[in-house]
């Protein structure tokens, strides 16, 4: 391709692209809803209730507009409406969240700590607000949310997964939940942890490709469980480093078994050998 035909076809795909989305305004406010319903996130909580009440008008006008720059099949305002009517149970489940992880990590100081400064938290919050968006239609902007919370936390939870109250997520980094998967209540995951398809093949989009997660699992580091059909069932632990392809029944317990060999030269002046 020549210089010439290079730039009318890049001066084309410009010209035929809709202006982008304005991810960063999308972002940063539901970083302002976050700071708004838990003042412990904010830099300046609200003294009293004309201001919190002028400060959630603001937001629903604030997102109305911006939901106004993307292709929806109902009203904008409709759509934003409805998301700040269901604010009180978001931030109820948040709350279960939030008092979940109190409940479950030793190292938590409490409520306010874990609101402020724990990842897990951050990424659940963002990735309900987001689901939120995705069931109503709302076409790339969850993604954006998804993606900004990966970015920040190392948390990849796709806007579409459904997961129900009182999730506890410990440390969190390099954990995956797919589009499908389906996580109860009570569910407590570890960092690594991979909520995945058996295949990534195009033809699968539209099916459940991920697994499910009963109630009262918990499920620690760097654990693999892939398929739709996959279902882990309620009250089970799955261990470290498992590779889970099929179903287990509620309260099972399943466990990677590593073979770990340590020998060392009775030399001190050789190397020290570790095999594992």
């Amino acid at each position: 391709m020549s210089s010439a035909d290079f730039l009318h076809d890049l001066t084309q795909a410009h010209r035929s692209t809709a202006a982008p989305l304005p991810a960063a305004a999308f972002c940063h406010l539901a970083e302002q809803l976050l700071d708004l319903l838990f003042p412990e996130r904010a830099e300046r909580p609200l003294r009293d209730a004309d201001a919190v009440a002028a400060t959630l008008r603001q937001l629903e006008d604030d997102l109305t507009a911006l939901l106004r720059l993307v292709p929806l099949s109902r009203p904008a305002a409709d759509v934003a409406a409805e998301l700040w009517d269901a604010l009180p149970d978001l931030r109820q489940l948040l709350l279960q969240d939030a008092a979940a992880i109190v409940a479950a990590d030793p190292a938590a100081q409490g409520l306010a700590e874990v609101v402020s400064t724990y990842p897990g938290f951050y990424a659940i919050a963002l990735h309900r607000f987001a689901h939120g968006l995705h069931q109503r239609g709302v076409p790339r902007v969850p993604r954006m949310l998804s993606e900004y919370a990966h970015q920040r936390t190392g948390i990849d939870i796709h806007p579409g997964a459904r997961i129900g109250p009182s999730f506890c997520i410990d440390h969190g980094t390099g954990l995956v939940i797919g589009e499908t998967c389906v996580i109860g209540a009570h569910v407590k995951i570890f960092q690594g942890v991979t909520l995945g398809a058996l295949s990534v093949a195009k033809h699968l989009q539209g099916i459940k490709r991920h697994p499910t997660i009963e109630d009262h699992v918990v499920i620690y580091a760097g654990a693999t469980i892939l398929g739709g059909s996959t279902t882990v069932g309620s009250h089970s632990i799955i261990g470290g480093n498992v590779w889970l392809t099929e179903s287990v029944p509620s309260h099972s317990r399943v466990y990677h078994r590593a073979h770990i060999h340590v020998t060392r030269s009775e030399d001190p002046a050789e190397d020290i050998m570790f095999s594992i």
